[in-house]
């Protein structure tokens, strides 16, 4: 993984919440969060909760007696998600390392990751972190991008990126939010770290954009591929384009749609 494939700061973070999470993650925070719910949990500790997708999800499903702490890596996301929900007295917001939860053990009914496994250096480790924070018969849910030709949006942005930077193709998609998807490689990191009840299955979902270039931008401003294209030396509007004028060639122009598919991972 590169140093920059974490790296969700400046504008990204803003980018990301308004264009990334109604493209791809909403579909898949809406089944995290009833999934969830119906465990019946009086408090859930979130990991990698970026922008907050899932905090408002789980928020809107559960009842006013659960509390929820959200937390990420990267300050810049929880500044930005907390500013949209300020008025919620159930969410604590809290910078913090998955690898090294700053909490006591046997805390949370359940832990909640959005595709944030993918980032882990040390996956056993986090999970690890997940299931020592957990009470007994406390459950660990979370969801992994499914490979990226499975994804047609992220395929198409990085085959366009690769024709515009020939010489040194961005990898960022294909590297980090779609390398991690093999269900028996996730199945043996969770053994590794106690975990025995381990459930996962595939769950399809419709990306849609007002336009080809509204995806584009999604991906090349709104994730850390904006790091790639610009340590190149290349144009971030001219790569943007680029790949728009290839998502418009293959997925027409106005509202495009396109599939998308994650593995829902339950453990406890």
């Amino acid at each position: 993984m590169s140093t920059t494939d974490k790296l969700f700061s400046g504008s990204i973070a803003e980018v990301y919440d308004r264009a990334m999470v109604p493209l791809i993650f909403e579909p898949y925070a809406r089944d995290l969060a009833e999934r969830v719910s119906k465990l019946g949990p009086q408090s859930v500790l979130e990991v990698a909760a970026g922008t907050g997708v899932v905090t408002r999800a789980l928020a809107a499903r559960l009842p006013a007696q659960t509390r929820i702490v959200a937390t990420d890596l990267n300050q810049p996301m929880l500044d930005h998600a907390r500013t949209r929900m300020t008025d919620d007295p159930r969410i604590v917001w809290q910078q913090a390392d998955a690898q090294a939860l700053p909490f006591e053990d046997a805390r949370f009914d359940a832990v909640v990751c959005q595709f944030g496994a993918m980032f882990f250096p040390d996956r056993v480790g986090a999970y690890w972190q997940a299931r020592r924070v957990m009470r007994p018969g406390g459950h660990f849910l979370f969801n992994v991008w499914s490979a990226i030709e499975e994804n047609e949006f992220a395929e198409e942005a990085t085959r366009a990126l690769g024709h515009f930077f020939p010489a040194d193709p961005p990898r960022f998609m294909a590297r980090t939010p779609h390398g991690y998807h093999n269900a028996d490689a996730i199945r043996a990191d969770l053994r590794a770290a106690g975990f025995h009840d381990v459930a996962i299955e595939p769950l399809d979902a419709v990306s849609a954009a007002p336009s080809p270039y509204d995806a584009a931008a999604a991906y090349c401003q709104g994730t850390p591929l904006r790091a790639e294209i610009e340590a190149r030396g290349g144009s971030l509007e001219e790569a943007t384009r680029y790949v728009a004028n290839a998502m418009g060639k293959r997925f027409g122009e106005g509202p495009v749609s396109g599939r998308i598919r994650a593995l829902v991972v339950a453990a406890a």
